[in-house]
């Protein structure tokens, strides 16, 4: 690394990438240019009047990503060595994704029925994780995982004087700050979430927790329904109270999860769980988790039949036009349009 005296510029004749890496890393300052964002609204369907109806997308300069390179890197290095990283959270893992996210959960659920238990589960709905990361708390976390002061000192000017502007047809806004959660569209931003979210398994000690990113399921295998009430998700709660997170509890749901036989013999099959904010959640008999829907004895009907009524007008439509297609054609479509639809998930059900 470069003397910490040496300046950082790119008027210098002979300044090369490598310098500039090097000169940040050593004096822990990256340059304001770098940090901010410009912020490009696309259209995705509906009322083009509507801001709710397009999706922002955050667009950061090329040496600001090239410099988030060399420390991802470095730290996701660090953390793998350490095995730092919880085992339950299947997101932005090498060798991870949605189905092993989605085979973990049912895997559990189903050696709870086998063994004649009911499973209640609690499925987490956060309201805008990334963008309201704390970035004291995360500071403390990345000091708490064994990182060093010099390398804190980075990671502050990274999270801190950060802003935005909104560019749209030629014209921008002013640059407003940006005080809390990790960059969009940032090669770092995904790492630091899962650092920032990492010990929350932690804190469950009789139930389960398993996170792909930030959807996050709760749950427990107990013999009857009391004894599952009587665990539910009370220390999450505390949890994302004191890393100053909200939850959007008007979407988050409960399911029992059982044999048939075992579900009928109850007279009320519902998970009465409350939460301080919003009083008792609301069991439902199926949710789509992941892109696949669940049901209570995991049969996987309602996915097969919402898979089926979502195929039958591409398969209605390619029969129709056959005659027009020749049969690599054909196969290209199905390829392209059928199979990765049947194919998702498929070792799960």
């Amino acid at each position: 690394m470069l003397p910490s005296s040496t300046q950082v510029g790119l008027e210098a004749p002979n300044v090369t990438v490598a310098t500039l890496i090097n000169e940040s890393l050593a004096t822990g300052y990256i340059p304001k240019l770098w940090k901010t964002a410009r912020v490009v609204p696309i259209h995705k369907s509906g009322d083009s009047t509507l801001v709710s109806n397009y999706r922002s997308i955050s667009l950061l300069p090329v040496m600001s990503k090239i410099l988030e390179k060399c420390v991802y890197t470095q730290l996701r290095d660090y953390y793998q060595y350490w095995n730092y990283l919880t085992t339950d959270q299947s997101g932005f893992r090498p060798n991870h994704s949605t189905t092993t996210a989605l085979l973990k959960v049912c895997n559990d659920i189903q050696a709870g029925m086998e063994q004649g238990n009911l499973t209640g589960a609690i499925f987490l709905d956060f309201a805008k994780a990334f963008d309201t990361v704390d970035h004291g708390i995360l500071l403390k976390k990345l000091k708490d995982s064994g990182i060093g002061d010099s390398t804190l000192t980075w990671f502050q000017s990274y999270v801190s004087d950060r802003s935005q502007y909104v560019s749209i047809s030629g014209s921008s806004s002013l640059p407003l700050p940006v005080t809390c959660g990790v960059p969009q569209d940032s090669i770092l931003g995904p790492l630091l979430f899962t650092i920032f979210i990492n010990d929350l398994p932690n804190v469950c000690k009789v139930s389960t927790v398993h996170m792909y990113a930030d959807d996050t399921v709760i749950y427990t295998s107990k013999p009857n329904l009391p004894q599952l009430e009587a665990v539910a998700g009370a220390e999450v709660e505390k949890w994302i109270k004191h890393n100053k997170h909200f939850l959007n509890t008007d979407k988050m749901v409960t399911m029992l999860f059982g044999t048939k036989p075992k579900l009928h013999k109850l007279q009320n099959p519902h998970l009465c769980v409350g939460t301080k904010s919003n009083g008792t959640l609301t069991t439902v008999t199926s949710l789509k988790y992941l892109g696949m829907w669940l049901d209570p004895n995991l049969s996987f009907g309602p996915h097969i039949e919402k898979l089926s009524s979502k195929l039958y007008p591409k398969l209605g439509a390619l029969y129709k036009n056959k005659s027009c297609l020749n049969p690599i054609v054909r196969k290209q479509i199905v390829q392209q349009m059928i199979m990765p639809a049947t194919d998702y998930g498929d070792v799960v059900y």
